[in-house]
């Protein structure tokens, strides 16, 4: 359907989804274009996606073209729960939100995909979650026509690409002694690294999410990881982003055995770590698994000269120990004026989940505290 033009440019709405997987070769030359895009905008990733979780009928992707050229895009689906939305493809396993722009055309992009989707907007509130600091969709905020709101999302942590010896003197001294004593006993143990091909991807995936179900076992495992539609999804889109050089899965094995693996999402800008998984027997060992794995990211991405190195999404302790760059995403809140009031409203309950949050990680320690006083007093 064709949603408008603007000069030479012409601006339409997908909604059929074999349109859109047939976009695979234009959306990816777009992509390598667009210099803040993630391995999460990438082809294999939202296709992969909408395979998976996709729903019939609510595909809403946002194109701009010069000519046949694809010069601009956003990947969108339509919600209807807990209100009418426009959220990106990718939901909540995706650490990564942002539109593509064509860097050499953005004066002109970035305000024809900003009425392409004020149009596309005329029925449903647009919820941008998880942006990048820097992102192209800080243009498309910064252009939209209508009502807009920036709220805070999820922390993330980076690391700049150095060679790993100059990561281990970031820490404090007693630190980097211990990693470098752990590192000595990891290497001792002879485990080996292999990058995984297209064609064992398959395997590799079963053999990661079952070491990943083990070593969280009994420790609250995020449950979409064990979901059949969440494997067929990161098989589906691993081999794809393997094949294209936007990915790369590696075993780690000891005696033949695989020990651990790892799913490393790239792009020009980063190399993230998705999911790893890891026999909770090593711990016997005395292998330090993060530390092996972060060696491993952060040779690879110096060799291929990737700037950051990233933790993705969480704040948990054990990245805090390398004095990582804290990084928060934004989200971004678009509305027609017609839809200014549904977008408060959709703002205040935003608002409301995330001051309950709050509440209840302040109030866990207590929980543990006084659990822990009342076993006190039954012992005695």
């Amino acid at each position: 359907m064709t949603a408008g033009s603007d000069g030479a440019l012409s601006v339409t709405l997908c909604r059929d989804p074999r349109q859109f997987a047939a976009l695979e070769e234009p959306w990816n030359r777009l992509l390598r274009a667009c210099p803040t895009a993630t391995p999460f905008q990438s082809h294999a990733w939202l296709h992969s996606w909408w395979l998976s979780y996709g729903k019939d009928g609510r595909l809403r992707t946002i194109l701009v073209r010069r000519g046949e050229e694809l010069v601009g895009a956003a990947a969108l689906t339509l919600v209807h729960r807990p209100l009418p939305l426009l959220v990106p493809l990718g939901g909540p396993i995706t650490d990564y939100f942002d539109v593509l722009v064509d860097a050499r055309c953005a004066d002109e992009v970035v305000p024809a995909l900003a009425r392409g989707l004020h149009r596309a907007a005329r029925r449903a509130v647009v919820d941008l979650r998880e942006v990048r600091p820097g992102a192209a969709a800080e243009a498309l905020y910064r252009h939209w026509p209508g009502v807009r709101s920036k709220l805070t999302d999820s922390t993330c942590m980076e690391l700049p690409t150095l060679p790993f010896d100059e990561l281990v003197k970031r820490m404090p001294a007693s630190g980097a002694q211990r990693v470098r004593a752990k590192l000595r006993k990891t290497d001792a143990t002879g485990i080996e690294e292999h990058e995984v091909s297209e064609q064992e991807v398959p395997g590799a995936v079963r053999n990661l999410l079952r070491l990943h179900e083990k070593q969280w076992r009994g420790r609250g495992v995020t449950p979409e990881h064990l979901r059949p539609r969440f494997a067929e999804h990161l098989t589906r889109a691993t081999r794809r982003m393997v094949r294209a050089g936007e990915g790369r899965l590696t075993e780690f094995r000891l005696d033949g055995e695989v020990v651990a693996a790892n799913v490393t999402l790239l792009s020009a800008g980063l190399s993230g770590g998705y999911l790893y998984g890891a026999d909770p027997d090593l711990r016997t060992r005395k292998v330090d698994v993060a530390t092996l794995l972060l060696r491993h990211e952060a040779r690879r991405a110096l060799a291929e000269g990737r700037p950051v190195v990233s933790f993705l999404r969480g704040s948990e302790p054990y990245k805090n120990h390398w004095r990582p760059r804290t990084v928060v995403n934004q989200r971004f809140l678009l509305s027609t004026t017609a839809l200014a009031p549904l977008l408060r409203l959709h703002e205040s309950q935003v608002m409301g989940r995330g001051l309950a949050v709050d509440a209840l990680r302040e109030a866990l320690p207590a929980a543990r505290d006084w659990r822990a006083r009342l076993n006190e007093l039954r012992v005695r």
